[in-house]
């Protein structure tokens, strides 16, 4: 009795769907009613800028390295 349900199942043909290729919606037709909403004024704040740890320390004396690099080329 089972495999006679299976087997009619199984042999059921599944309907095909076609998709028109191009769909044509006009929002001519459609009028919209209401009223423009808008905030009364506009508040602009400036922050302060972030300021970071820097990783990285700048140096601005290298004299010890240029010695030492004088040293090796002598």
């Amino acid at each position: 009795m089972f495999l006679l349900i299976l087997s009619l199942t199984s042999h059921a043909e599944e309907p095909t769907v076609v998709y028109k290729k191009e769909t044509e919606i006009d929002f001519e037709a459609v009028d919209i009613e209401g009223s423009l909403k808008k905030p009364q004024g506009t508040l602009i704040s400036e922050s302060d800028r972030a300021i970071f740890n820097p990783l990285i320390q700048i140096r601005t004396n290298w004299n010890v390295e240029m010695t030492r690099s004088i040293d090796d080329i002598q």
